[in-house]
């Protein structure tokens, strides 16, 4: 680490010229930490902003975090940590925001189960988070004879009523993100990226027929200016058809918040009557690092007595296993995509409110895989709602320092996931 202030190398605990600047590794972190959820808070403002949605708070704030994060003005601790809790709350507050967009244009999401296998035709797949990429999809491809497919944080898609009437949104392909270059390539039609969650293809794969939009952007690809999609429509036309593919297997999304608290009371009464234990958030990025098999395992030990809500990308470990029901109230219920933790926060706090008592006192334990950028915003919004005991791995993120973790071990009772026998036995006997 350079120190700007001293022109001087930083040594891992402060700077070589001792005094001068006082900036540290953990300061490092911090600043760290706060970046990432800036990017978070960005992706989910950009989405809002298509829909006509925005906060000044929120953009007042990315510029005095950045300012703060870039020029070296400040070296308290406090005031950073200070900052970085800010940040949950603007993360909170964006979310809001994109939900209410999300909702006025779509609708609010509801249960639904939805296809896996393929219909026999021309297909497009579209990844990524941009629901209104796929729906402006939707309206010019609906007389091409052209099935849609969603693929990774696209399912939830499905949950909302103005995307789901379209019959041509055929289904769901694939699984998470890091799985896309096995599944582009098996996938015979033409392909959407939507957002950044997406890898540059092998050569000699899939790249003629893959199309980016907005600002998502890969080398190689054909990108799409304007959200028209005319060219990626004659091009899925132009591919081999996809063949029949039926399965009846299916997943369930679509548990919005408002849905989830259309059960409030049937949720309520099973929790006191003590057929609902307790309650398990198991979600967050999914990744290829060895380690992440721990959330499948830990989802399969959960006693049938307990209730799984997922989110995310991470929820692809485990949401085609059959959990089966508590009269009637499904044991794994899908809350959406990483941007619905609002959801899952409403309810957190609905719940609260329902049993007179706070949310660390609910019977409810989250259980979080780390990855990327929207993942931290998230994690800082649950530590501005001063929700603790999160559990979080397959192992702590590299941009934290051992001080920070610390800290925030001490103050939220943050902790690493060991093994799931361990860890549900910690939860449900404390």
């Amino acid at each position: 680490m350079f120190c700007y202030q001293c022109e001087q190398t930083a040594s891992g605990t402060g700077c070589t010229k001792t005094g001068v600047c006082g900036k540290s590794e953990d300061i490092q972190s911090l600043q760290d930490i706060l970046l990432f959820g800036l990017k978070g808070i960005a992706a989910y403002a950009y989405h809002a902003r298509e829909l006509g949605s925005r906060s000044e708070e929120v953009d007042a704030f990315m510029h005095e975090a950045l300012f703060k994060t870039v020029t070296n003005v400040s070296f308290d601790l406090s005031q950073y940590l200070e900052l970085v809790l800010k940040c949950g709350a603007m993360n909170l507050k964006v979310m809001e925001i994109l939900d209410q967009a999300h909702t006025h244009k779509f609708g609010n999401p509801t249960p639904v189960n939805v296809a896996t296998g393929t219909k026999s035709g021309p297909g497009i797949l579209v990844t990524g988070h941009d629901l209104l990429d796929l729906y402006e999809l939707l309206q010019q491809s609906k007389n091409a004879g052209v099935n849609i497919y969603t693929h990774s944080e696209m399912l939830p898609a499905h949950g909302y009523p103005e995307l789901r009437k379209f019959s041509h949104l055929a289904g769901n392909y694939g699984g998470a993100w890091q799985e896309q270059k096995q599944e582009f390539n098996s996938f015979s039609g033409a392909i959407l990226a939507t957002t950044n969650c997406v890898l540059i293809p092998p050569a000699g794969t899939y790249l003629d027929r893959l199309f980016t939009t907005g600002i998502t952007g890969i080398p190689g690809a054909t990108h799409l200016k304007d959200r028209d999609f005319t060219a990626l429509i004659a091009k899925a036309k132009s591919l081999p058809p996809l063949k029949e593919t039926p399965s009846a297997e299916k997943i369930m999304t679509g548990f919005h918040h408002t849905a989830i608290l259309g059960l409030a009371d049937k949720i309520v009464n099973l929790v006191k009557s003590g057929k609902i234990r307790h309650f398990f958030l198991v979600g967050g990025c999914d990744g290829a690092k060895p380690g992440r098999n721990y959330y499948t395992e830990f989802t399969e030990k959960v006693p049938k007595d307990c209730i799984i809500l997922t989110l995310a990308c991470g929820k692809y470990r485990f949401n085609r296993l059959e959990f089966g029901q508590i009269e009637g109230i499904p044991r794994l219920i899908d809350i959406g995509q990483c941007n619905n933790a609002y959801s899952a926060v409403q309810v957190a706090l609905a719940l609260s409110q329902a049993f007179n008592c706070g949310v660390n006192d609910l019977p409810l334990t989250l259980v979080l895989s780390w990855f990327e950028q929207k993942a931290v915003a998230i994690l800082l919004s649950l530590l501005y709602l001063n929700v603790k005991g999160i559990y979080i791995g397959p192992t702590p993120p590299a941009f934290i320092s051992k001080n920070i973790f610390a800290v925030l071990q001490e103050k939220f009772d943050l902790k690493l996931i060991s093994s799931p026998e361990e860890d549900l036995k910690r939860i449900l006997n404390r």
